[in-house]
């Protein structure tokens, strides 16, 4: 083989190997759901009266995702809530919160959304999944965000997304009448992931 030849060859290898490399690169990445309250929050707001914004937050939850950055198709979230673990900085509120007539923490002691379908972009993806609360599951669509990813001080990869969605409580059978101003809660997202 002469040297033409042989740089033809190495040139014909280099290009197949920038070929596939994409496809190697474009694996789907698991992640893991961060420590609640550290790095991960599930936080919600309903109106009070009409005249404010009551919020609150699921201390204890759990989960994973699939991130695939180049078919975003391929990607996937689940993540589960312990409705017991419900806090609006108000004791006896959130005893309230637990009864019979909102979360109903001893017969549905999980809630939890699984999705079933990603599109759209890192700047504006529509997640859409079921989401179980009140033994009611229902569709839903999350509207998020990728934040960012990358290596973390520890050795570790991180990846991180925000995203919001709201429900009408009647939806999952939550009958108690706060008025026309609260009938809807807004739930806000912030998942911070750690690459398995």
């Amino acid at each position: 083989m002469n040297k033409l030849q042989s740089f033809g060859l190495s040139l014909g290898l280099s290009a197949s190997m920038l070929a596939v490399s994409p496809a190697v690169m474009a694996a789907p990445v698991e992640y893991a759901i961060d420590t609640p309250g550290m790095h991960a929050s599930v936080n919600f707001k309903i109106q009070h009266l009409g005249y404010s914004w009551l919020t609150g937050r699921f201390e204890k939850f759990s989960g994973d995702y699939v991130y695939d950055a180049d078919t975003l198709s391929n990607s996937r979230i689940s993540v589960k809530i312990d409705t017991a673990s419900v806090s609006t900085n108000h004791a006896e509120r959130d005893k309230h919160l637990r009864s019979a007539d909102f979360l109903n923490v001893k017969k549905f002691p999980e809630a939890k959304f699984v999705s079933t379908a990603i599109t759209g972009g890192d700047d504006s993806m529509q997640v859409k999944g079921q989401f179980t609360l009140n033994g009611v599951t229902r569709d839903m669509v999350i509207e998020a965000h990728k934040i960012g990813e990358g290596k973390d001080p520890w050795g570790g990869y991180r990846s991180g997304f925000s995203g919001t969605t709201s429900f009408k409580l009647a939806d999952y059978k939550i009958s108690k009448d706060l008025g026309p101003a609260s009938a809807e809660v807004f739930l806000e997202l912030h998942i911070e992931g750690v690459r398995k």
